[in-house]
């Protein structure tokens, strides 16, 4: 059965879920940052899914990264599924922006993110929502 890693729970508000991903938006206001977690127990890596599943994923991290792109328009898009910390198979999408506090460089050690106001979190995640709504296999 899956269940979320309390790591990411902390870290995260819940978007919603596709057929194959729990959607999470990372509490940073920095960056427009998006998580997907496949919903398969026990994986640790993309190579794991069966390929259907890989299919699948492929589908829905699309779709999420469409939804960066025209919601927030970033200079450029990052997908990396690193995992030394969170072994649970999750797959980020983030916006870079060469104005963010970290460009050119990895989002990963610049520091202590900036979280999110209640009010920009519910805005964010109303925007979010709005364009994946749109999708079938979305729902929150």
């Amino acid at each position: 059965m899956f269940s979320l890693n309390e790591q990411l729970g902390k870290d995260c508000f819940i978007v919603g879920e596709f057929t194959l991903c729990e959607v999470l938006l990372l509490n940073d206001v920095n960056f427009p940052w998006l998580i997907l977690v496949p919903k398969v127990e026990g994986v640790s890596e993309l190579h794991h899914l069966t390929e259907s599943q890989q299919q699948q994923f492929l589908k829905e991290s699309g779709n999420i990264a469409a939804m960066i792109e025209s919601l927030f328009k970033p200079d450029k898009l990052n997908i990396a599924a690193i995992g030394n910390k969170v072994r649970q198979l999750h797959i980020h999408h983030i916006g870079r922006f060469e104005s963010d506090p970290c460009w050119p460089e990895t989002v990963w050690g610049y520091g202590k993110g900036i979280p999110y106001t209640d009010q920009q979190r519910d805005d964010t995640l109303a925007r979010i929502r709005n364009f994946l709504s749109d999708l079938p296999d979305f729902t929150y």
